[in-house]
């Protein structure tokens, strides 16, 4: 199978890449630069080059991450997040591509989480990330009536949580280099549920979808379990023969400082604090459902001894 991936620098890029090792993949970039796992690059002004290889299914993951700093212009989300996915989608609607999958967001539906997340709720993302991700999803769908008469084509919107794995950056980092130096973790006090979701799992999922004739659909992407965010350092300590130090800090205290690490840019902010703390649960039945499993293969659990073994080992891929 021909595939063309959008945003293959990035950790989830390269480990699919991986993952798919099997098929002929080719990948879009800022530049044309050649990188592993991919036979050729091409930059998003030779898009229309790619037409020669008769692609079978595109996987767009290109898209402006989340800014906890919040330093980035607003526009530029929209710029990136859904006027890359308008340029890509236009294309695959020409092409003689058969699928297309979106990665979209937990974060187009919503910020904030009342209960479990599903697909059924009616999106009501805030800030510029996650609106611009939805304006992506309603430009498919808005589009979509122009290939009812091909039955052969498939679009698949998924909405993944957080998701970890090998070249992970972020929050996982920094909860990393913190059980590194022992310094213990002054959210204790919040006992909090959050949905992640494995690279592994990911793969796991893009095969099937790749493989199986599935109905097109937005689908969200998670682990079968949730985890508090004190129980992923209790694992990231075991994990790496750390003792555990977990303290209860007053919540109003650590909400305090965390505004002051909005106002003087240090890493405890009130975006990361939210990240950390809340409560974010998401379904992942319906994908299940139509894939006919009971399960994905990697339990919350594993996927995050393996993503922190591969801090740990120095496995990073980029």
């Amino acid at each position: 199978m021909n595939i063309l991936i959008t945003g293959i620098h990035g950790f989830v890029g390269s480990n699919i890449a991986l993952a798919l090792h099997e098929h002929r993949i080719y990948g879009l970039s800022n530049s044309s630069s050649k990188k592993e796992g991919y036979i050729q690059t091409y930059s998003w002004y030779e898009l229309d080059k790619v037409h020669q290889h008769h692609i079978d299914t595109i996987i767009h993951l290109a898209g402006k991450a989340h800014d906890t700093k919040n330093q980035s212009e607003y526009q530029s989300y929209f710029d990136i997040n859904t006027g890359l996915t308008q340029k890509i989608f236009d294309w695959f609607l020409q092409s003689d591509a058969e699928k297309f999958i979106f990665f979209s967001s937990v974060k187009a539906a919503a910020d904030t989480v009342q209960g479990i997340l599903t697909e059924d709720v009616i999106p009501a993302p805030k800030g510029p990330y996650g609106e611009s991700k939805l304006k992506a999803e309603e430009y498919i769908k808005t589009s979509l009536g122009k290939i009812e008469n091909q039955s052969n084509k498939q679009v698949y919107i998924l909405r993944p949580c957080m998701i970890h794995g090998p070249g992970n950056k972020g929050n996982l980092n920094l909860l990393y280099n913190a059980v590194q130096k022992g310094i213990p973790w002054p959210l204790g006090a919040f006992d909090n549920q959050r949905s992640f979701i494995s690279i592994d799992n990911v793969s796991y999922i893009i095969k099937q979808l790749l493989e199986q004739d599935i109905v097109s659909g937005i689908y969200n992407l998670a682990d079968d379990e949730t985890l508090s965010t004190t129980e992923v350092m209790q694992i990231m300590c075991h994990t790496l023969s750390r003792k555990c130090k977990i303290y209860r800090f007053n919540k109003n205290l650590i909400r305090h400082i965390a505004l002051l690490g909005s106002m003087l840019h240090l890493p405890l902010n009130q975006e990361r604090l939210k990240k950390l703390t809340e409560n974010y649960i998401v379904s992942n039945e319906k994908i299940k459902k139509y894939l006919n499993i009971d399960r994905l293969p990697l339990s919350a659990k594993d996927g995050f001894i393996k993503t922190i073994r591969s801090f740990e080992s120095g496995i990073i891929t980029v």
